[in-house]
């Protein structure tokens, strides 16, 4: 899939066009890059300070996504892409994982091609196979992206960090960026259990101060609803997040086991769509 939007990216060493001859991207300056047998390619400008999430957390969240019990947040953030959809389509999302809410993306809007980035490399390999209109970049979004100016006609942001300047970068005058961020009753039965990350009270404002000068927001829609879930899943979403990096595995099992066969579990997202302000008023 990557010499289907390879016009879209750029290299990350000196901004210059990529074309793809056989299985390495190459620009006109000189530098190349090879393309994993895998299907992803690393576009990382030098070593990252980030490490991204390991194999086994992609695992257990492929796992967890598979099981349908976030479907109704997939089926809302493409919702909110539909409802701003220029011609000539093409998605980026970034912190993309495993590639399912990029793949709901692109089956809403047909004809669209996507790219998903991550730093993780066991993420870049899933991404890969995500969907056939997806490709996959590794590179760091805190750096410049690897993305080519005004190049993206929609940008996800779910669950994930945000490079408001970048994002704007790389997205169309016309353009949307959709975000989606938990609010602090996301998960809620299981945070002083399990001692999950918490959310934090203030992430709305933070949210909004980081937009600032960069995107203004066109509206905001609060998703919630109860889960049902099984020891299983409950393993599965907490090995997928931040907590399993605090939680050791012996630990983790021993508290999931006081748990009813079944959990009833909340899911609470906030998903906010922005459209890009040019010229900025805040400093990029």
């Amino acid at each position: 899939m990557l010499d289907e939007v390879v016009d879209l990216l750029a290299c990350p060493h000196c901004g210059a066009e990529l074309d793809v001859s056989d299985r390495t991207l190459l620009c006109g300056q000189g530098h190349s890059f090879d393309v994993a047998k895998q299907g992803y390619v690393s576009l990382l400008s030098g070593a990252s300070k980030i490490t991204g999430d390991s194999a086994e957390m992609i695992a257990a969240r492929v796992r967890f996504l598979d099981g349908g019990h976030f479907d109704p947040l997939m089926e809302a953030v493409a919702r909110a892409c539909v409802a701003e959809s220029p011609d000539r389509s093409a998605v980026l999302e970034v912190g993309a994982g495993t590639g399912h809410y990029l793949a709901a993306v692109l089956d809403a809007l047909p004809g669209a091609r996507g790219i998903g980035v991550d730093v993780s490399k066991a993420a870049a390999r899933r991404l890969a196979r995500s969907h056939p209109r997806a490709a996959s970049v590794v590179a760091d979004i805190w750096t410049q992206l690897p993305v080519r100016e005004h190049a993206t006609s929609h940008v996800l942001s779910i669950f994930a960090p945000r490079n408001a300047a970048e994002l704007r970068r790389v997205l169309r005058p016309d353009g949307t960026l959709v975000v989606l961020t938990p609010t602090d009753r996301h998960l809620r039965e299981l945070v002083d259990l399990l001692g999950l990350v918490r959310v934090d009270e203030n992430k709305t404002a933070r949210l909004g101060a980081a937009m600032a000068g960069h995107f203004e927001r066109i509206d905001r829609v609060g998703v919630e609803y109860p889960m049902s879930l099984s020891h299983s899943d409950v393993d599965s979403l907490v090995a997928m997040g931040p907590s399993a990096r605090h939680l050791g595995e012996q630990a983790r099992a021993s508290r999931i086991a006081e748990l009813t066969e079944t959990s009833t579990v909340t899911a609470s997202v906030t998903i906010s769509r922005y459209r890009p302000l040019y010229p900025a008023t805040a400093a990029s």
